[in-house]
């Protein structure tokens, strides 16, 4: 079971993530070359690396023989997702093949080169792909409204193009604890559901997954893991458009309950993992209808 402050959720007995002996060996994978030697990151390191094998069993990520398509966008949680994985696989955890892919969106300033410099400095199997996007959304866009929305649409049929290419059973993505708070919240402040972004789905056409891997993780890790290895780390703004507002409004909030109330957001989270149908107002997801009452007979004079 994970220890107390994570979720808690039952583990098939393939890894002892709390064993010693993960860390006895000198060899490292080199996506971990140049890591600090100190007990604090090796503590960070062995975290995330639970977690998202947490997140891996509890839904069910590993079918045999598939291919993933990771996507790096060179952000934070994008390389620490690329870096835990290549983990996994690499210590026999993860028996997967793995696909590290960037989407050039044609955003301008892009650094083009990083990424594939960098994979193939760390002999990371990749591909880039160019498609200019940007310049379809400035067009379809009006002035002062946000891109996110259509440039995520645009971006995921050519992800999922991609991985039928190259033969991929899934796409990864770098989406963690906090992003999935956050797109709860976003809908039901917003939307008026409750619905957030899950770990395992399946696309429309029924021939793709999309997991998220870094489901358990918290953000503020994933941010000191990245910068603990000084990873080439390209901004996410620059199409000069986020669906900023909303979003940090949000986070903003969710920051507000961690400073007054410290583990709130891993309780909140927890609470996505512990729903009671019966306790909610939703008849399609629990039979009201027929709900009945036994009838006892008449009271005891």
């Amino acid at each position: 079971m994970a220890p107390q402050g994570d979720i808690t959720i039952a583990l098939r007995p393939t890894f002892d993530y709390l064993n010693p002996m993960f860390d006895e060996t000198d060899e490292i994978h080199p996506l971990f070359a140049g890591a600090p030697a100190s007990t604090a990151f090796k503590k960070l390191r062995k975290r995330l690396v639970r977690q998202t094998r947490e997140a891996i069993d509890a839904y069910g990520m590993i079918e045999p023989g598939a291919r993933w398509l990771v996507c790096l966008s060179g952000g934070k949680d994008s390389y620490t997702l690329l870096a835990v994985l290549y983990e996994l696989q690499w210590r026999g955890l993860l028996p997967v093949d793995l696909l590290a892919c960037n989407l050039d969106q044609g955003q301008p300033g892009f650094p083009a080169t990083v990424l594939p410099k960098f994979l193939s400095e760390h002999g990371i199997p990749h591909r880039i792909e160019y498609q200019d996007t940007y310049s379809i959304v400035t067009e379809k866009i009006p002035a002062n409204r946000t891109f996110c929305a259509l440039c995520s649409r645009l971006r995921r049929g050519h992800l999922y193009r991609v991985a039928r290419e190259e033969g991929c059973s899934a796409i990864v993505l770098g989406h963690h604890r906090d992003d999935i708070l956050e797109t709860f919240f976003m809908n039901l402040f917003h939307g008026g559901k409750l619905a957030t972004m899950p770990p395992k789905l399946l696309n429309d056409e029924g021939d793709l997954f999309v997991y998220r891997p870094l489901a358990h993780a918290a953000e503020a890790d994933c941010g000191r893991f990245a910068a603990a290895l000084d990873y080439p780390i390209i901004p996410c703004d620059l199409c000069g458009s986020q669906d900023g507002l909303q979003r940090q409004q949000i986070k903003a909030l969710l920051d507000q309950w961690e400073a007054n109330h410290p583990g709130r957001r891993q309780v909140i989270f927890r609470a996505l993992t512990n729903m009671n149908p019966s306790h909610m107002l939703d008849p399609r997801h629990f039979d009201f209808q027929s709900l009945l009452r036994q009838d006892t007979g008449p009271p005891t004079p």
